[in-house]
């Protein structure tokens, strides 16, 4: 493992290790994998952060209980504290809350999400894939418009028990919101764009609260306004944030998700017939695609004290960012790391995060994908490619496709 020393102008740093660097956008391994081979931990002076890109230090800062999520907690300048620029009065999101709010919040919340609640939705997502697939009716097809991302925006608005009716629009709002939500880039049109779609979904959230506490039902919303825990319940503004976090947090990543699994499978056609042969690997197959090809390509922390990670000292407020997506396909801890095999003994990965902030919905995204594959492979035993090829989105910290044209 090389020690951390002083970065040289060679390594990439700042632009040019995101997607509006058009080759990192393509292809984001090889830098990813330059700057892992140049240093243990890179000091990306141009966002003002610390870059971690080895396995275990990853693992190890995820894990690290008392580190920092809360934007506010930065030193000035730096890149979490400009990534997020929370006013001092507004409450973030459990993605960004720390102890004990974080804890508190997670438990009021947690019960929806639990592997035996979430296979209660699996029969629906089934049938929700069944309706996307039948709505298509082209030989040739952009399988993200067409299936990828349809498929969780139903799904999770159905969760919601939000009228089917809504779904269109309700994925407009969640399109635009995320463009600006983790963009530390953002034009000031596109945030004045993200902003509004924000107001619109609050409003949206607003209005369905009141029409649960009127009429309850078996979706999350009601099961918000029910949870309570030794007489704490969720405010109104909890509730709303709590939305917005599983529609825009949760809908793309498993968008992308889709999107990027069914290429992997397309581009290696022994694992694709692997699973056709033997469905039952579905499990392993969607772990492996976690792994090989990250939705989220980042996760964020604040130093809560002086440290020294990685032989790199790094004072109280500087903000880590750890590299999800290399950390993944780090060699010393996986054979042939950059191979595609969904039956790799060890199929680990660090793709839901770690730590108290371990993704909340990570087996809702696993169902989701389970049955999307499943279904999409089902309805076309011939998919394949299409030569009109993709486009990878421009969204920071997140890793899929824009468009992906396939052929049946």
């Amino acid at each position: 493992m090389s020690e951390s020393r002083p970065e040289s102008d060679t390594i990439p740093q700042g632009i040019a290790l995101s997607p509006f660097n058009e080759d990192f956008r393509n292809d984001p391994y090889p830098i990813l994998k330059q700057v892992q081979s140049a240093t243990r931990v890179l000091h990306d002076k141009p966002l003002k952060r610390y870059l971690y890109t080895y396995h275990d230090d990853v693992r190890d800062i995820l894990r690290d209980k008392d580190m920092w999520t809360d934007p506010r907690k930065g030193n000035p300048g730096t890149f979490m504290q400009m990534l997020f620029q929370l006013r001092e009065d507004e409450e973030p999101s459990m993605l960004l809350m720390d102890e004990p709010g974080h804890r508190r919040l997670r438990s009021l919340v947690s019960a929806s999400f639990t592997p035996s609640a979430v296979e209660r939705w699996r029969e629906r997502a089934r049938e929700v894939v069944t309706r996307v697939l039948d709505d298509i009716n082209s030989n040739e097809f952009d399988l993200i418009t067409r299936f990828a991302a349809p498929v969780p925006t139903i799904i999770i608005a159905e969760l919601l028990g939000i009228d089917t009716a809504m779904h269109d629009t309700f994925k407009s709002w969640s399109d635009d919101a995320v463009k600006v939500a983790f963009n530390p880039f953002a034009s000031e049109d596109s945030k004045a764009l993200g902003q509004a779609a924000g107001e619109k979904l609050d409003q949206f959230f607003d209005e369905e609260i009141d029409r649960r506490q009127q009429n309850p039902g078996s979706d999350i919303i009601s099961d918000m306004l029910r949870a309570e825990e030794d007489g704490d319940r969720l405010s109104r503004d909890e509730m709303i944030r709590q939305c917005n976090l599983l529609l825009i947090a949760g809908n793309v990543t498993t968008t992308d998700l889709i999107g990027n699994g069914t290429r992997a499978l397309l581009e290696h056609p022994d694992q694709l017939q692997k699973l056709r042969d033997d469905p039952s690997l579905i499990g392993q197959a969607i772990e492996e695609m976690l792994r090989y090809d990250s939705p989220v390509m980042n996760a964020g922390r604040i130093a809560n004290r002086d440290i020294d990670i990685g032989g790199c000292p790094v004072h109280k407020g500087e903000s880590l960012t750890v590299s999800l997506s290399i950390a993944n396909r780090d060699p010393l801890i996986y054979p042939n790391p950059d191979s595609f095999d969904i039956e790799r003994e060890d199929g680990h990965h660090q793709s839901f995060g770690g730590g108290r902030h371990l993704c909340l919905g990570a087996h809702l995204a696993r169902v989701e994908a389970q049955e999307a594959i499943l279904g999409l492979l089902d309805r076309y035993p011939n998919l394949r490619a299409s030569e009109k090829g993709h486009v990878h989105h421009a969204i920071p910290a997140f890793r899929g496709m824009s468009e992906y044209w396939v052929t049946t």
